[in-house]
């Protein structure tokens, strides 16, 4: 086996720079419920621990710490009420209480709703917070408005306000991206120089199509994302954009607004074939993911993981330009052994 020669940090900004790292970048989210499935199979109970033992280079996500106004017992800072809605093996984290759902117009919200101030949170705390991690990518700041929008308002009326009533959703986005980007700006103030990804986010595809109209995405979301991104790149950051599913007809849009990487490739969705993408976008765009956790990773065998894991290595990894890392959270349906499979094979293949 090759002996690496960069750090994770190393790593990542040689592909994100497109140069040639020593091994492909490897990266991890999952569940709560996963994640302690995993450690307990490996009998690992330090995530650093954890990550090092699978040669993982998870960047170090780091945030303003919240010393805003109290908030009652699960609500946010949006006035969102949750509810953990369980299912067999866990529970996710639900909105059930949409504080903007009653209003009918701007001038109702101006009346009744406060928005939340950026100086409700503190930013002191994190130079020390990146202290021990000079050798690994730094993750902070960014946004993704309208899925808060959609808590704030009920997911069905979020989507009938771009029709019907487009003003509000006009008025609420400029509020919740100027929060956004204040955010990243004072996270680049208090550590400058430090942070390596900012992730911009939307979720805009289901398994077959687009979640809005190209137009609908033009109007609401890409002139507010290109000033996010503007930001980001302007603090010498790279711009990390997650967006789910099918979205092959946005994807010319997205690079042209300036982003940087696209996660998480879910080349099962209608219109990701990994080699239409490459063809099409690598020379344009860093691809992060590709390791399917609806099918692959869930449900088939280690063989099926270390395939999968080699034909991406081939495909999106061809020429550089690819982060290896599942699609998405790894789900507790996982079994571990597909976990390691996915990074014994990223490591024993990914040297460059």
């Amino acid at each position: 086996m090759p002996v690496e020669t960069m750090t994770p940090l190393e790593r990542w900004l040689a592909v994100l720079q497109r140069r040639q790292p020593d091994r492909l970048p490897m990266d991890y989210q999952s569940t709560a419920e996963a994640h302690q499935q995993l450690k307990k199979y490996l009998r690992i109970a330090d995530d650093i621990e954890l990550y090092s033992a699978l040669h993982i280079d998870r960047p170090l996500a780091v945030g303003g710490r919240y010393i805003g106004p109290s908030l009652p017992a699960d609500t946010d800072v949006f006035g969102i009420r949750y509810r953990d809605i369980l299912y067999e093996h866990g529970s996710y984290h639900e909105a059930v209480e949409y504080p903007l759902a009653r209003y009918k117009n701007v001038e109702e919200i101006k009346r009744n709703y406060r928005w939340p101030d950026p100086d409700w949170w503190d930013y002191t705390q994190l130079p020390e917070a990146v202290r021990g991690w000079e050798n690994y990518p730094i993750n902070g700041g960014g946004s993704e408005p309208f899925l808060i929008y959609k808590n704030l308002r009920g997911q069905e009326q979020a989507f009938i306000d771009l029709v019907d009533n487009p003003e509000l959703v006009h008025y609420c986005l400029d509020h919740l991206f100027e929060l956004a980007y204040q955010n990243t700006l004072r996270i680049y103030e208090a550590i400058p120089g430090r942070v390596t990804l900012s992730y911009v986010a939307e979720d805009m595809g289901s398994q077959e199509g687009l979640l809005y109209s190209p137009a609908q995405i033009r109007e609401f979301l890409l002139p507010r994302m290109q000033r996010m991104i503007g930001l980001v790149h302007q603090a010498g950051a790279f711009v990390f954009h997650h967006s789910d599913g099918a979205i092959i007809k946005i994807i010319p849009d997205m690079i042209a607004a300036g982003i940087d990487v696209l996660n998480p490739v879910q080349w099962r969705c209608k219109g990701m074939d990994r080699a239409r993408l490459k063809q099409e976008y690598g020379s344009q765009l860093i691809f992060h993911g590709g390791v399917d956790n609806q099918v692959t990773l869930a449900f088939g065998q280690p063989a099926d993981v270390r395939q999968e894991v080699a034909d991406n290595i081939r495909i999106l990894g061809a020429g550089g330009g690819y982060i290896l890392a599942p699609c998405h959270n790894i789900q507790v349906v996982t079994p571990p052994e597909n976990i390691v499979a996915l990074y014994a094979a990223g490591y024993e293949l990914g040297w460059c």
